[in-house]
Formats: C-alpha cells, structure tokens, sequence
C-alpha cells in the first residue's frame, strides 16, 4: 500500500497543498522516472562507454527530485502569509494601505517559489532527454513519461505566477514574472514535446 497522505491532503477542502505543490511533486516525479532510466542502465555491458556520465546524470537527478519535493512544503509556506493578507481588515484608510503592503509582500514570495519549480523542472528535462538518447533502450518509455510529467509540472507551476502577476500594483514587476515564466513554459513544453515525439516513435 502506497501512502497517499498527499493526495488525500490535496483533494481536501484545505487551501494548500495546491497546484504549486502538485506541480512540484510532479516535476519530482519526472525526476524519479528519469532516474530509473538511469539506474537500469549503470552496470550494463551495452552501455559501459557511457557510464560515467549516467552516473553524473543520476547524481544530478537526486539533487533536483530532493529539490522539488522540498518545493512542495515550501509552496505550501509561501502561501500562507499571502492567505494572511487577504484576512487583513480593510475598513479604514489606513488598514487598506496595511493591508496592500502586506498582500504586495507576499505575492512576491508565492510568485518566486512556482519560478524555482519551473527551473528545476527544466533541468529535470536535460537529464530525461540524455538519458532517453544514451541510457537503456528497454527503459527509453519511462523517460517518455517523465516528460509528460515535467510538461505539466512546468505548464501547472506557471498558472500560479500569472494569478499572483494579475493581482500586482507594480506592472513592470509583473510582466517580469510573466515573461519568465512564458519563456519557461514554451522552452520546456517544446523540449518535452520533442522528447516525448522521439520516445514514441522509437518504441512503436
């Protein structure tokens, strides 16, 4: 039996985990698949000249799965003062200006996070794709998957920084979050698009 505290916990009525923390996991997931790959084809005859570097690969991959589950608490934390500031009261002049000041703050935060799970993701997909064209042929369909999952982990990460960019005062800050992560997004959907489309015809 596998725990399912997360996906019980994001199917709540509880506001986080969300689709940060969703996308997060599934970057973390990609990052899993990408590995057994690797793990499948250190120690084979076939691919000795290739070795070292699928072991790089795999070192890599550790890195970025502990990264992006980290990135799923921390979505959760970034969250909460943005939560807060929507509770402020707004009844006077004053507790309106409070209240803007502190909801400013923590879209940044909630922006940031969601930024960071879209890098890591599309560092995921480097390694997914070496390993796809370098590591074992018979497990060449997970690395396939895996960039289904990175896709929706970059595409899901996204929608949480143009929801905070829509409620920002500062338009030039804005649009830097927007045009990042619209960059992101198309890179590693291309990336992923490719890679799969390889995977596909070669297993067919």
């Amino acid at each position: 039996m596998y725990d399912t505290s997360f996906i019980d916990e994001l199917a709540s009525a509880a506001p986080t985990p969300g689709g940060g923390g969703a996308s997060a996991y599934a970057g973390a997931l990609a990052a899993a698949l990408a590995s057994m790959v690797g793990n499948l084809t250190v120690g084979k005859k076939t691919y000795a000249d290739v070795e070292d570097e699928v072991r790089a690969s795999l070192a890599r991959l550790d890195a970025l799965r502990a990264r992006l589950v980290a990135l799923v608490d921390e979505d959760a934390r970034a969250f909460e003062p943005l939560a807060a500031a929507y509770r402020l009261p707004k009844a006077t002049p004053d507790e309106q200006a409070a209240k803007n000041a502190a909801l400013q703050q923590a879209l940044v935060g909630a922006s940031d996070v969601p930024l960071a799970i879209m890098r890591a993701v599309a560092d995921v997909v480097d390694e997914a794709d070496y390993l796809a064209h370098h590591g074992s042929k018979m497990a060449r369909s997970d690395a396939g998957v895996a960039a289904a999952f990175a896709r929706a982990a970059s595409d899901g990460a996204s929608l949480n920084i143009f929801i905070n960019a829509a409620s920002m005062d500062d338009a030039a800050q804005a649009a830097r979050y927007r045009g990042e992560a619209d960059s992101l997004a198309a890179r590693t959907r291309e990336r992923c698009d490719e890679l799969f489309d390889f995977v596909k015809t070669s297993v067919s």
